[in-house]
């Protein structure tokens, strides 16, 4: 299997994920944990789990010209991005969350045309297209809105600035995301943001009930520190390394259908003819957005 394709399925399982996440992350919010306290425990767990990793990780120091980036990046990918999304997943539901979070890749790809000069096509503005109208009316028309959310406009809101966050990520990170081995881009984009989130989430993790937590959270904590944070980034960065930055952001239109595709595994939901054309649009999006295009012959 070659690197494109490699990339290619890392950027669908960090997606699978991601779909996961909406569904886990917002059954223990905020009854066992509140989502800013839940941001603490992502970033120091994160952190740690990539700093224990790197001891067997190549050693590598970060250039001084690079910090400036790095730290942007941390305030973008792992600071901003993530308190938006778990405020907004708190206040509002996880097919709300599926819905906005589809913006990310029009906004990858507005980006990368103006910061890093990614030429945009045709074929590729359609698959943008073609994918958001799948994506769009799969969670609204294809799922049940759920009730457990005290302000859904808010919350909405949240969503928005969470994925032009991410967006923003994804552009950014990319150069040293190519200059440094995963590892050692992680444990410092974590370890600047245990730091910066600290001030805003100590309170909510205080809070948190440790010793009388039962296992059906902790297991959800771990699947969100462990796959949604740390898994997820690393299959992120590896996938950047291969693939442009709008390629990655179009798998995000695959979150919503494996959100579906996740519920009804748990008997929660069901196919119809809605999800399932909604689910061709999402594909042939995707597919005409990650499609390599052929050399001219000289």
């Amino acid at each position: 299997m070659g690197n494109r394709a490699l990339a290619l399925l890392a950027a669908f399982t960090a997606s699978a994920i991601y779909a996961a996440n909406h569904t886990l992350a917002k059954g223990i919010m905020p009854t066992y944990i509140k989502p800013f306290g839940f941001i603490l425990l992502r970033v120091l767990g994160a952190a740690i789990l990539f700093w224990l990793v790197s001891f067997w990780s190549p050693k590598e120091k970060i250039a001084k010209k690079d910090w400036p980036r790095l730290i942007a990046c941390s305030i973008f990918g792992m600071v901003i991005n993530m308190l938006m999304f778990f405020k907004g997943l708190d206040l509002s539901t996880p097919i709300n969350s599926s819905v906005i979070i589809t913006i990310s890749p029009i906004i990858v790809l507005i980006l990368s045309a103006i910061l890093i000069k990614e030429k945009i096509t045709l074929i590729k503005t359609l698959g943008i297209i073609i994918g958001f109208a799948g994506a769009l009316s799969l969670v609204l028309f294809g799922a049940e809105i759920r009730q457990d959310a005290p302000n859904i406009p808010l919350g909405n809101s949240l969503f928005i600035i969470n994925a032009s966050s991410y967006a923003f990520y994804l552009v950014m990170v990319k150069p040293i995301a190519a200059k440094y081995h995963p590892i050692t881009l992680m444990k410092w984009l974590f370890l600047v943001a245990v730091f910066v989130n600290l001030p805003i989430t100590i309170q909510e993790f205080r809070e948190v009930q440790w010793a009388s937590l039962p296992f059906e959270a902790i297991w959800k904590m771990a699947f969100v520190v462990v796959g949604t944070t740390v898994l997820s980034n690393l299959l992120n960065i590896f996938a950047l390394k291969h693939l442009k930055a709008s390629t990655i952001g179009a798998f995000i239109y695959l979150q919503p259908l494996l959100a579906i595709v996740f519920a009804i595994s748990l008997g929660a939901d069901s196919l119809n003819f809605i999800k399932t054309t909604a689910a061709f649009l999402v594909f042939l999006g995707v597919y005409l957005v990650t499609k390599k295009e052929k050399n001219k012959a000289s």
